[in-house]
């Protein structure tokens, strides 16, 4: 199964875009790395998203739900960066 990447891309940065307000207001930021071939969205979490321990739940409970809404072709949303819970 081929998937259409660049439309993917379009409608990922288009979910990050529309979270992206509340990421500021705490300091933190994510960027998209890259699509899968298996249709896994990559990100980067930035600013203080890549030390916080609500990480995961922004990342799941918010971008990939946002982006699964966009983009239902997308399997899941993973951070390269993501910290460790102690």
């Amino acid at each position: 199964m081929s998937i259409d990447k660049k439309a993917i891309e379009v409608k990922v940065l288009d979910a990050l875009e529309q979270l992206r307000p509340f990421l500021h207001a705490d300091g933190g930021d994510m960027e998209l790395v890259e699509i899968r071939d298996d249709a896994t969205v990559v990100v980067r979490l930035l600013g203080s998203c890549s030390d916080c321990s609500m990480s995961l739940m922004t990342l799941k409970a918010g971008l990939e739900e946002a982006v699964k809404k966009a983009a239902p072709e997308v399997k899941e949303v993973i951070a390269e960066n993501m910290p460790t819970v102690a």
